[in-house]
């Protein structure tokens, strides 16, 4: 079992920032990849960005040149920089992990409880 614990996120004005950091606990037997998902009301959850074992970022169109994805290999955690935040940014944030469990070939998802994200214009 793998626990997501996230913090960060809050409230802020159009233009501002904010830090989303996430940190994986538990028994595993590496991490695949780590990153960011959001879901504002009535919407799909989409993914924000991610980041591999290997520093390979993948970002949202929505989000490429304000948003910047980091990870600590030996922290097991990802960052989120989210800057130039606009109301379209307001969302749940999840944490999101691809772990393997016991070995490369037992690969499991998880997820974090959430973090809220909230833009006011």
């Amino acid at each position: 079992q793998v626990d997501l614990v996230e913090s960060g996120g809050g409230s802020v004005q159009s233009g501002g920032s904010l830090r989303l950091s996430c940190t994986a606990s538990g028994s595993f037997f590496g991490i695949i990849f780590m990153g960011w998902y959001r879901q504002s009301p009535g919407s799909e959850r989409e993914r924000v960005a991610i980041i591999s074992r290997t520093g390979d970022a993948t970002y949202d169109d929505s989000v490429k040149g304000r948003f910047t994805i980091s990870s600590d290999d030996a922290k097991n955690t990802v960052d989120l920089q989210m800057n130039s935040l606009n109301p379209e940014d307001t969302a749940v944030y999840y944490c999101y992990a691809a772990v393997w469990i016991h070995s490369p070939y037992d690969r499991k998802d998880f997820w974090g409880q959430g973090t809220q994200v909230t833009v006011s214009s």
